[in-house]
């Protein structure tokens, strides 16, 4: 058996408005919510593909906390994108906060952006050109 990732954790404020930003804006699926009740929390999961051939972000939401710090351990989730400034600016018109408009990274060519979720946790985007 070899080796795989298979999720990303965040800790959420408000598990609607971001399974709303992560499937709305950026077109992943809920694959799946669970309630804990005994444990006062909830697990979503979001992705471009289901759990067993696709990495995705589980999104943790404890009842009882309203907001978190994000940390500076944490850095960003990254998503391939084949336009990235048509991306940015339909993600711009839909309300999402661009951090970083798209451009060469410095010291590099490959085209990136960043935008920010709710609770304020980097999404950073790649161009990825189609082939021709």
């Amino acid at each position: 058996m070899s080796w795989r990732m298979l999720h990303t954790m965040i800790r959420v404020g408000n598990l609607d408005a971001s399974i709303d930003f992560y499937t709305r804006l950026l077109g992943m699926s809920l694959l799946r919510r669970q309630d804990y009740p005994d444990g006062r929390f909830t697990l979503a999961f979001v992705g471009y593909g289901g759990e067993a051939d696709n990495a995705v972000i589980e999104l943790t939401h404890n009842w009882d906390t309203a907001s978190y710090d994000v940390g500076t351990g944490f850095g960003h989730v990254a998503l391939g994108v084949p336009d990235i400034y048509a991306t940015c600016d339909a993600l711009a018109a839909a309300g999402a906060k661009i951090t970083r408009p798209p451009g060469p990274m410095k010291h590099g060519a490959t085209v990136i952006a960043f935008i920010e979720d709710p609770d304020g946790y980097k999404i950073e985007l790649i161009e990825r050109k189609q082939p021709a």
